[in-house]
């Protein structure tokens, strides 16, 4: 039973590697690009445009489901660009507002030009936070984590509250990271990491990075704060109840957030028990690499595409 379980780790990782690897190659990407919303890629994706992705963030508020929403996109490397993903954001802001959605906006960092000029995207954000809904600084490759925190502390340090980032398990870092941010009662979304990152930087193996995800898990609840527990892992997700439940943690101090077309029946059974669920749905042209980073967290879901593939 052992050897078998340790044979599916090692397919599993080594389906993870060459999913990643698929995310840079031009071939697979045009294929993908051509087909992927037919084949299946709608199920992780709320469609191209912002008009796309308002009915489905309604739909998941009618379930009883919170949602946050990503114009895909990254590495934006001219400064031109940055204005346009910026006026982007703006009227997705001013959207869910207007639709009187439970709803808010995450974004990357490179998406607002930090690959050129790290002040450039902290006065690109600063801009955006300056409207009032509450942001949230997702985290990226771990060469742009430095950058990332320190925007994030600038923020603070300027008065928004309203501003929020990622903490990713699979860093060796973060736990220190985490340290460093809870005197500023921080508002935190922990996930495990969806990125490939080399093994001195990097838990490798999976078990290391669950056990990693569960002591920071842990010292999240019992600090100060707002915590996002970023899982699809019933175990993850037991685990905080318990420690919750265990320490009298409020519910209102942190949520549980999934991803949307993973585990949807999980989400809603968690609101039927009293927790509140955001699900991030993101939206937008650029979602070939945004969909490769899910296949590659769980195998799995290639077979759904793959399935998909073979009907059409």
């Amino acid at each position: 039973m052992a050897a078998v379980a340790h044979l599916t780790t090692a397919v599993d990782a080594s389906l993870r590697k060459a999913i990643l690897a698929a995310a840079d190659s031009r071939r697979v990407r045009a294929f993908v690009r051509q087909h992927g919303m037919r084949l299946g890629a709608a199920r992780f994706v709320a469609g191209e445009t912002l008009d796309d992705c308002i009915p489905v963030l309604r739909r998941l508020n009618d379930e009883g489901l919170y949602a946050n929403t990503t114009l895909l996109g990254e590495g934006v490397l001219a400064p031109g660009e940055t204005e346009r993903v910026v006026a982007s954001y703006e009227e997705v802001i001013d959207r869910i507002a207007a639709e009187q959605l439970r709803a808010n906006v995450a974004l990357k960092l490179t998406h607002l030009g930090l690959e050129i000029d790290e002040e450039l995207a902290y006065t690109n954000l600063k801009r955006l936070l300056a409207k009032g809904s509450f942001v949230r600084i997702d985290m990226e490759q771990s060469r742009f984590v430095d950058a990332t925190l320190r925007i994030y502390r600038r923020l603070r340090d300027d008065g928004f509250s309203n501003v929020g980032t990622v903490l990713q398990s699979y860093l060796y870092r973060t736990a220190d990271d985490l340290e460093s941010l809870l005197p500023l009662q921080p508002n935190l979304r922990l996930v495990k990491g969806a990125y490939l990152e080399p093994p001195d930087v990097a838990y490798p193996h999976k078990a290391d990075v669950d056990a990693a995800y569960g002591r920071l898990l842990e010292r999240m609840l019992a600090g100060p704060g707002y915590v996002a527990i970023a899982t699809h892992d019933e175990t993850l997700i037991e685990r905080a109840i318990r420690y919750a439940d265990q320490h009298d943690v409020p519910r209102d101090t942190f949520e549980f957030q999934m991803l949307y077309g993973v585990r949807p029946q999980l989400q809603l059974a968690l609101v039927r028990r009293g927790f509140k669920v955001l699900v991030a749905t993101p939206y937008g042209p650029d979602w070939y690499p945004y969909l490769m980073r899910r296949l590659g967290e769980r195998p799995a879901n290639l077979f759904f595409l793959l399935r998909n593939t073979l009907r059409g």
